[in-house]
């Protein structure tokens, strides 16, 4: 499914503004195709579509182990159970710009083509800005407010996406992913062995493997990042010790993020580790489309101006948490 779909409708036979409705038509599926490209949504989520109302996610439960029967055995019955469901109701989203009468009469197309930017632009922001706001949301609450709307930012269990009481659905014991710990080379190791051990709903081991860490765009957090995984010496050490943090990880370093903690007066400045396999094999963070963007393109008869209109229907949220983990938030555990 392509990014954004554009129709003409009725605009093109327009004397007035034929002319200009295939270059901005062209022009807004460019960018949406260079947006789509660029774009770091598919690092923190699995992206996904939908043909209904809404979504609904529910995982299962592990497998027992295989029994030792001797020779002629009978088979062990295993079982699985279902887990924590998950659902997830569309939203609509809507934006407009307007190229005037006046502006195709005096040949204004550069003006029209940075309206149509612009408005490519507010809907990337749009999407980019919703997805950190449901992480950002995630650090304290299972609601999340973004542009005037609640959104559901907790996990599959009902609690925050990082949580400190994280309960498994069988066993009923306890995890976390909620740390309150800064980042620093030992933190960052204690962080990685703690993902490492986490269990499933039966307290099975799940081969958790942080790979990815995420940041926001902050200078000092950057440079201690930066510092404990960009060298393959410890500096600190009296014989330059070999540090095992160099060369495994992938850093995300995300202004969006940061807008997003200011925008939500969040005031710690966190740290995440993602295990993006996981993430996309149990549903631990979905992004689901029901309708990509839609614009049309039409002459309002009560004013003569060209109306751009543009129309989607997405959402996104958290299934099984394990996905992730969140470092450096006051009231979090300690690591």
């Amino acid at each position: 499914m392509a990014y954004v779909t554009v129709s003409v409708v009725g605009a093109q036979n327009d004397a007035r503004f034929g002319k200009c409705q295939f270059p901005i038509k062209s022009y807004i599926e460019k960018r949406g195709e260079g947006f789509e490209q660029q774009s770091v949504l598919k690092k923190l989520f699995r992206m996904d579509s939908s043909n209904a109302f809404g979504a609904s996610y529910r995982g299962v439960t592990a497998m027992d182990n295989f029994k030792p029967v001797g020779e002629g055995g009978s088979y062990p019955n295993t079982g699985m159970e279902e887990g924590f469901p998950k659902n997830f109701v569309h939203m609509t989203w809507k934006n407009q710009f307007v190229a005037t009468m006046e502006a195709v009469d005096d040949n204004k197309i550069g003006d029209i083509k940075r309206a149509a930017s612009q408005f490519m632009t507010s809907y990337n922001r749009t999407r980019e800005e919703f997805a950190r706001a449901l992480y950002v949301g995630g650090l304290s609450g299972t609601s999340v407010k973004y542009e005037d709307q609640i959104f559901d930012c907790a996990a599959a269990d009902g609690l925050a996406l990082f949580a400190k009481a994280h309960p498994n659905k069988v066993n009923k014991k306890t995890q976390t992913n909620l740390y309150a710990d800064e980042f620093s080379i030992a933190a960052l190791g204690k962080a990685e062995t703690a993902m490492q051990n986490l269990t499933g709903d039966n307290g099975e081991l799940l081969s958790v493997t942080p790979d990815t860490i995420w940041i926001p765009n902050d200078a000092t957090l950057k440079n201690t990042v930066f510092a404990a995984i960009g060298a393959d010496k410890d500096p600190s050490t009296a014989n330059n010790a070999f540090n095992y943090q160099y060369g495994r990880w992938n850093v995300i370093v995300d202004p969006y993020l940061t807008r997003m903690l200011t925008k939500l007066n969040v005031s710690a400045m966190p740290w995440f580790l993602l295990d993006s396999k996981f993430l996309d094999d149990q549903d631990g963070a979905v992004f689901i489309d029901r309708q990509k963007l839609t614009v049309k393109s039409f002459i309002d008869n009560n004013n003569d101006n060209n109306v751009w209109s543009g129309r989607a229907r997405f959402t996104g949220g958290f299934v099984d948490w394990r996905f992730a983990l969140a470092g450096g938030v006051t009231g979090g555990s300690s690591l």
